[in-house]
């Protein structure tokens, strides 16, 4: 690597970072506060263009006054860039910058080694950020030089919060409670399940930016790092799954679905769109741990901009939507999710673990206005509360409200988009 190059390179992305807007606060900010004085390795990780660099910058400004090392990995001049030239990068951080003991680093996966780099200066005494959008590469590296000495933060695409404040719509304790605030709150929630939480689409509202950031995944993440050879049935599960999103999956179904040898490569080929973040896969919750590995997983997109991007929707399945939405809010509360399936072969959406156990049984549906659908609903979250021991659960609608006790049980009808401000 060139030493003059790299000076160039570094001078011209300080400009850039100091330059880009600060756009909305992320929520994780704040989890950031918490680490600030503590010497782990703060490391952010997260689906491509979800704002890791955003929020980065916020740091920087929020805590360092902006006086810190940045180098963002992801510049193709830095394509050359090895392991062995992370000591050339520390000296022109010194010549250019003078010394200082906080570093950013953005995509640093992408720089093989770079976990024994980032150790020696932590080690040293040095505050330390990075940002990746590989969960598998991260954690494995992480594993190898850092364990118990770094903190993980994962940044999700905006929440329904952060949309508002996007829109500059405030939202207060009294916003549920007046009939002109819920009503505006209902028009952008709308809105939000239409065009999901990726900060750079939703400003400037182009669906190239879409297709490009999932080509990107598929092609840049994937295809290249994973030396992925059968890109079309790559390509064709990744859209069956988007198009699919909260149904059961079967590794030996989609073997012979793709054509495929191997229920392994189909395996594979899941686990690498997960550790992109573009689809999150949710177990089956069961006291046997043989049971919970045996039985399907469903699979659910990260955002439902990206969803009806890259997928086939002959029908607009509004009831998928409001479940895919339900379950990335749940991640990106850090909950510990399961679907769950009664012994008489009633499913429900969701059971979160806290600990030993279940602490909360939640049903999502479009709506319970059609007596069937209401008594099906009913049923199963009353099977899963019976068997779970729970005494209350709920059910997440896009706009019924209503609470009830039935067989002793108490179940919450909440629509979703206050559900999501709660």
């Amino acid at each position: 690597m060139d030493k003059n190059i790299l000076k160039e390179i570094l001078l011209e992305q300080k400009e850039l970072l100091q330059s880009k807007e600060q756009g909305v606060e992320r929520t994780e900010l704040r989890t950031v506060q918490r680490y600030i004085k503590v010497p782990h390795v703060v490391v952010i990780s997260g689906l491509r263009r979800s704002g890791k660099s955003t929020l980065l910058l916020q740091i920087m400004e929020a805590y360092f006054d902006n006086n810190v090392y940045y180098c963002n990995f992801e510049d193709e001049r830095l394509t050359d860039f090895t392991s062995k030239d992370f000591n050339m990068l520390y000296e022109t951080f010194l010549e250019l910058f003078g010394e200082n003991k906080v570093f950013f680093f953005d995509e640093i996966q992408n720089i093989k080694g770079w976990e024994v780099f980032v150790r020696r200066m932590y080690d040293a005494g040095n505050k330390i950020f990075v940002t990746g959008s590989n969960a598998s590469m991260l954690s494995k590296e992480i594993g190898t030089r850092l364990t118990g000495r770094y903190v993980p933060i994962e940044l999700y695409p905006f929440s329904f919060h952060e949309y508002l404040l996007f829109n500059k719509v405030e939202v207060d304790d009294k916003s549920l409670l007046l009939t002109k605030k819920r009503a505006t709150l209902k028009r952008y929630f709308n809105s939000y399940l239409d065009k999901g939480g990726i900060p750079e689409y939703l400003k400037y509202e182009e669906r190239d930016t879409l297709s490009t950031l999932y080509k990107d995944i598929i092609y840049r993440d994937i295809v290249s790092r994973y030396e992925v050879r059968d890109i079309r049935a790559l390509r064709e599960l990744s859209v069956y799954l988007l198009s699919n999103t909260g149904t059961l999956i079967s590794y030996n179904r989609l073997k012979d679905m793709l054509g495929l040898g191997s229920s392994h490569t189909v395996k594979n080929f899941i686990e690498y769109l997960e550790n992109t973040y573009l689809i999150n896969t949710l177990p089956m919750f069961s006291y046997s741990v043989r049971k919970q590995i045996k039985n399907p997983r469903k699979t659910y997109a990260i955002d439902i901009g990206l969803l009806k991007i890259a997928s086939v929707h002959f029908t607009e399945n509004k009831g998928r939507f409001l479940e895919n939405l339900v379950l990335i809010e749940l991640r990106r509360r850090q909950k510990e999710v399961y679907y769950y399936k009664t012994e008489n072969g009633l499913e429900v959406d969701f059971v979160i673990k806290e600990g030993a156990k279940i602490s909360d049984v939640i049903q999502v549906t479009q709506g319970l206005s059609n007596k069937a659908t209401k008594e099906r609903e009913i049923n199963s979250l009353l099977g899963a509360l019976k068997e779970l021991k729970n005494k209350e659960g709920i059910i997440l609608t896009e706009n019924d409200e209503d609470e009830f006790i039935v067989d002793n049980k108490a179940i919450k009808v909440v629509p979703i988009y206050k559900w999501l401000l709660s």
